[in-house]
């Protein structure tokens, strides 16, 4: 004998938004991939070029573990797109910085993903983009701006290291 599965009384929010982030993300990789970069090269780049910040400072903004971070930062050097130098404060620190070619491809990377993001919205009904969005931000500054603290905590979904 089976079980009735219990009725579902709110929309899988759950669902939704790791569906589409997950969809947004391969997109964005694709498009990525067709200038030789990954999600993460782009993330890095950008970053390093918004201030001068250590390896492990552009790891956290990434959300990166020190593995991942130290094989996209390989990558970048590999590509001539940046470079790691001493912290003038900390010698036990890397600095990231970008070269110019690196930071041409910023540029470039910058302006895929804004036209990925462009895509996604520009599917919806004007109205809707706007209130998408709107509400959106006010979830993730608000009521879901923070991880729960528990015994058991979910992980957090990450991209394939390329």
């Amino acid at each position: 004998m089976t079980a009735m599965a219990p009725t579902r009384n709110e929309t899988d929010l759950s669902f939704l938004l790791d569906h589409t982030s997950h969809v947004l993300r391969t997109r964005i990789a694709a498009a990525l991939g067709e200038i030789g970069l990954t999600a993460r090269m782009h993330c890095v780049l950008v970053h390093a070029l918004e201030e001068e910040r250590t390896q492990i400072q552009l790891a956290e903004l990434g959300d990166m573990d020190k593995t991942t971070m130290v094989v996209t930062v390989d990558a970048l050097e590999k590509a001539g797109l940046a470079v790691r130098r001493p912290s003038s404060t900390d010698r036990r620190a890397r600095i990231i910085s970008v070269t110019a070619e690196g930071a041409e491809a910023a540029g470039r990377s910058q302006q895929i993903v804004d036209g990925v993001h462009r895509e996604a919205l520009g599917s919806l009904p004007t109205n809707e983009r706007e209130v998408l969005v709107r509400a959106l931000n006010l979830l993730a500054t608000g009521h879901l701006a923070a991880p729960a603290e528990g015994d058991r905590p979910a992980r957090r979904a990450r991209e394939r290291a390329n």
